[in-house]
């Protein structure tokens, strides 16, 4: 399997399909590559070269013990395509990859990036403050954590309800919607799992997203109850000059995955990359 080892030495997994103009895809957490099997074909099937990769401590990269935080994220993210040497790529992110994405580019600018998608992203903050009053409160990142360290297996199995609000009467999740987060998520390291809640609780992306320079679609469902649109899409839409913003009606936070909805991101993701 193909890896790229980062500056620390930790092994970053991906997965490269396609030729063509790249479009590189940074999964959200507590998942991995394999969350973006369906676009990834999507946009080999159409011309381009899809890249995705699982983050330190998911899927099949390794799992140190440190470096859960928004900054080696982004260093990782670097150090990927750096290894790739990837020119004019596409990032495409979805929820706490959104972070990753937004901090690479506060961190290491454009010069390598053509476009940048969010999808159901967590930039510009995520947890409830003076601010940021339609925010997560903190008592809910306290009840996540304890949930991981209490018994993740039911923990994961209860969180994909709301991941994909399957907890709606109108509800499009699949049964095995919630099976391959279940399983995606029992890969990712208990560690690196209560890690990442603190990291998207306490990161601000405020001046991150002001260096974005590049066209920018932000795609969230307005039924997302896990990073709600008020504090986090609607907001970086408004921060970033040349952005795009799409609504979801009714859409989760798990909009790639879910039927009906996936298809309606995969033919958005299209037509932006072919603007």
């Amino acid at each position: 399997m193909p890896y790229a080892t980062t500056r620390d030495g930790t092994e970053i997994y991906y997965k490269d399909w396609g030729s063509g103009p790249p479009v590189l895809f940074s999964h959200g957490w507590p998942l991995n590559a394999d969350a973006w099997d369906d676009q990834m074909k999507c946009v080999a099937d159409n011309g381009y070269r899809g890249i995705a990769h699982d983050r330190r401590g998911h899927g099949r990269s390794s799992q140190p013990w440190d470096g859960y935080d928004f900054d080696t994220f982004a260093d990782d993210l670097n150090d990927l395509i750096n290894h790739l040497d990837l020119r004019d790529v596409t990032l495409v992110a979805h929820s706490m990859g959104g972070g990753e994405v937004t901090r690479y580019i506060g961190r290491h600018g454009t010069g390598r990036v053509a476009k940048v998608v969010l999808l159901s992203a967590i930039p510009p903050l995520m947890a409830q403050a003076d601010g940021n009053p339609e925010g997560v409160p903190a008592e809910a990142f306290d009840q996540i954590r304890d949930g991981i360290l209490t018994e993740r297996s039911q923990f994961w199995k209860d969180t994909a309800e709301g991941f994909f609000s399957a907890n709606r009467q109108d509800t499009k999740a699949t049964q095995g919607n919630k099976d391959a987060f279940w399983f995606m998520a029992m890969h990712q390291s208990i560690k690196a799992g209560v890690d990442c809640v603190t990291a998207f609780q306490e990161t601000d992306f405020h001046d991150d997203l002001k260096r974005f320079d590049v066209p920018t679609l932000v795609v969230h469902g307005d039924d997302d109850q896990v990073v709600p649109i008020d504090a986090t899409g609607r907001k970086t839409a408004e921060i970033v000059e040349d952005a795009t913003l799409k609504v979801y009606e009714g859409g989760s936070h798990g909009i790639g995955l879910v039927p009906g909805d996936k298809d309606r991101f995969n033919q958005d993701l299209l037509d932006f990359l072919e603007r």
